[in-house]
């Protein structure tokens, strides 16, 4: 099955609002494996930045200025989301804001059923626990050293470690639970059929002989001062 997770960076946090879309980033999953095929772009918001948007994310716009407006690549974001199921951390916000850049260029909206949202899997999962993507890279063991400022295509990459531990772990891939009925014991045939013939031996007693046990009363009286001699 083909999954995608993303992530996005904003102006703010209300497309409503004239807040708009400045980055994104997409990681493509096969069978909940990464596959290594990403999307990544910058977009030009037609916008100022307020300062407290750049300082999570760290894009001004001046670097933002010569990147392509959104219409300019949203073909080509369609053509690799295709209709799979799309993750996202806190995803109605994602959502939200793809569905009005989608809007302004004049194409349709993403269907809600897609929708994958992660924080609301943490929060099944871990009832009372704290559900930030920091957070649950630390209780999944996940590497974060290198998340200095928040990054779409960054964030996406860790959401996609995280979102397969929260799924069953690199383990759901073995495919043991899709095995047809009996196939194991078909297998145990199997390896009994080529296995070498050896001799039949019969079962050896395991119960100690008369000469033995004299042999070990002999051998307790001998000891110097056993330990259980000084026991109550």
């Amino acid at each position: 099955m083909r999954e995608i997770i993303f992530d996005t960076e904003t102006t703010g946090l209300d497309p409503k609002t004239g807040d708009r879309l400045v980055e994104i980033g997409c990681v493509e999953l096969i069978d909940r494996r990464e596959t290594g095929i990403t999307f990544h772009a910058y977009f030009n918001p037609e916008r100022d930045m307020p300062a407290a948007a750049e300082a999570v994310h760290g894009l001004s716009i001046q670097f933002l200025s010569d990147k392509p407006l959104f219409a300019t690549r949203v073909d080509e974001l369609i053509a690799f989301l295709g209709d799979a199921p799309m993750v996202a951390h806190n995803a109605a916000f994602d959502f939200g804001f793809i569905n009005a850049e989608l809007a302004r260029a004049g194409r349709p909206a993403l269907d809600m059923a897609r929708m994958c949202c992660t924080v609301q899997m943490a929060r099944k999962l871990h009832p009372g626990a704290k559900h930030s993507l920091d957070a649950l890279c630390t209780r999944y063991g996940i590497d974060r050293s290198h998340r200095i400022k928040h990054g779409a295509l960054l964030d996406a990459e860790l959401l996609a470690h995280l979102y397969i531990e929260m799924t069953g772990g690199r383990q759901i891939g073995l495919g043991l639970a899709s095995a047809p009925s009996g196939s194991l014991r078909v297998a145990a045939e199997q390896v009994r059929a080529v296995a070498p013939t050896r001799p039949f031996r019969e079962p050896r007693p395991h119960i100690a002989t008369p000469a033995e046990l004299a042999r070990h009363a002999e051998f307790v009286a001998a000891l110097n001062q056993p330990l259980w001699h000084d026991s109550p």
